[in-house]
């Protein structure tokens, strides 16, 4: 869960950042994005499908960094001891079956959980917590990081940066568009000023935190339909989907790991049931999904 939400916060932050630079540019030029590109509706298109894409892009690149600042994460290289050695050892082991290059590993101190998060398939990194080394078994969390490395060999976060981008052009643009509807409301048809100032700048910014909460929805059903498939990867790396069902059942007998919500999008534990707001599906219906998969060959 840490990754999605760790990338949604990123995203909007950045896209806050990027939208304030913008706003005190064109108030210092006397102007607005509207005028500058013009009435048409397909320029205003063009302009916020560049733009949305611009921030989901930095908040990509900026992912791994972001991701062991929030949490505190340390890389190991294995000559730390001998869980540390093991652990390497294995995200090795299961980097060379998904066929992509072994990622940074990192430990933080924290109750059970575990993420993985980067640009770059091949530039990726895989963290664990303290709590969740010590509570499960060697192969329970085997299976764990083999549900992390399938998001990497997957290329979850491009996937997810290309669905933010997207969703980020269409915040862009509903909210200037309405924006300029209700800034111009009642002023006549004949109007060619279509916003004034303070009040079109505080619409716009309206109308892009609620439409950026209502576009996360669509995020976090993307990244439900990703645990499944994390999940059954898992199998297929390992062979069999029974260590990912003990690791999950295992989980479900634990507190799970309260991670900060800027890190909640791909890490491993979830809630017991699924909701809208939920970035991983219920424990329940993972394990399901797993108990319906045939034979897999490591």
């Amino acid at each position: 869960m840490k990754r999605v939400f760790l990338f949604i916060i990123t995203n909007m932050a950045v896209m806050f950042t990027l939208g304030i630079i913008t706003n005190v540019l064109c108030i210092f030029f006397g102007t607005t994005v509207e005028q500058l590109i013009g009435p048409r509706y397909a320029d205003l298109a063009i302009f916020a499908f560049v733009y949305g894409m611009i921030g989901s892009v930095i908040s990509l690149l900026i992912s791994k960094p972001m991701a062991k600042f929030a949490c505190g994460a340390q890389t190991i290289d294995g000559s730390e001891g001998e869980a540390e050695h093991w652990l390497v050892a294995t995200v090795e082991e299961l980097a060379r079956r998904a066929n992509v290059k072994t990622p940074e590993v990192a430990i933080y101190e924290g109750a059970a959980n575990a993420f993985a998060t980067g640009a770059f398939k091949n530039h990726a990194l895989v963290a664990v917590s303290t709590d969740i080394m010590r509570q499960m078994t060697k192969e329970e969390l085997r299976a764990v990081l083999g549900h992390e490395m399938s998001h990497v060999a997957n290329g979850d976060m491009v996937t997810l940066t290309l669905v933010q981008g997207v969703l980020n052009a269409f915040v862009i643009f509903a909210s200037r568009v309405l924006a300029s509807i209700v800034a111009s409301a009642g002023r006549g048809e004949g109007s060619r000023r279509r916003s004034d100032g303070g009040m079109y700048y505080l619409l716009v910014t309206v109308f892009d935190i609620c439409l950026g909460i209502l576009a996360s929805l669509v995020v976090f059903a993307f990244s439900r339909r990703r645990e499944y498939a994390a999940d059954a990867g898992s199998a297929r790396l390992l062979g069999t989907p029974t260590p990912m069902i003990a690791a999950l059942r295992r989980l479900g007998n634990l507190q799970p790991g309260v991670l900060p919500d800027s890190l909640k999008a791909f890490g491993i534990a979830e809630g017991k049931r699924t909701s809208l707001w939920s970035t991983h599906p219920s424990l329940a219906d993972r394990i399901e999904a797993l108990q319906n998969l045939g034979p897999s060959n490591p």
